[in-house]
């Protein structure tokens, strides 16, 4: 009888801590896109935008940011906001945006996540090779139990947010950019 008992409430644990874990998810692009991005200036130019130092979320990590839904948020909030004429894919372009992610902290325990990011940014002019910006951004973002239950959701929210907060401040540095 206490065996069963004990069995019991072990598998009991088990669902619960599953129930509160899960499974992690990645970086939603649209949720990294900045929505109430209003910048003043905007350049008539074409843009090609480049990614790196990402990584792809896998079943047993926490939420990470790929490269690919990074360059889709940024091309996303560009194109949005109108800060560049347009975007251009492959070769070619007036300008070329290069954002790495450099940094990544995520923490592993607790009611609120703060992510904190830090990304380099270097944008340069195609005709001359000339970098006209290169600086780091660094940013960070919250959530909260009331933003979600499950610890990998909160956690991937935070993520979201720090990484929006961090395309919004480059494309801020480069709308102050005389080009």
């Amino acid at each position: 009888m206490r065996r069963s008992i004990s069995r019991g409430l072990l598998l009991l644990a088990a669902a619960v801590t599953i129930a509160l874990t899960g499974c992690s998810s990645p970086a939603n692009r649209s949720a990294m896109t900045p929505q109430d991005l209003t910048l003043a200036k905007h350049h008539p130019y074409s843009l090609k935008v480049q990614t790196g130092g990402g990584s792809e979320t896998g079943a047993m990590d926490s939420a990470n940011i790929a490269d690919a839904d990074l360059k889709a948020a940024i091309e996303d909030a560009v194109t949005q906001s109108k800060l560049f004429k347009s975007i251009v894919q492959g070769a070619g372009g007036d300008y070329e945006l290069s954002v790495s992610v450099t940094s990544l902290a995520k923490p592993v325990f607790g009611a609120t996540f703060t992510v904190e990011m830090e990304t380099a940014w270097s944008l340069q002019r195609t005709s001359d090779r000339n970098i006209v910006m290169r600086k780091a951004i660094q940013s960070s973002g919250t959530a909260t139990m009331g933003d979600a239950f499950v610890a990998v959701t909160r956690l991937r929210l935070a993520v979201e947010n720090a990484a929006r907060e961090n395309i919004k401040l480059g494309l801020k540095e480069i709308a102050e950019l005389k080009l």
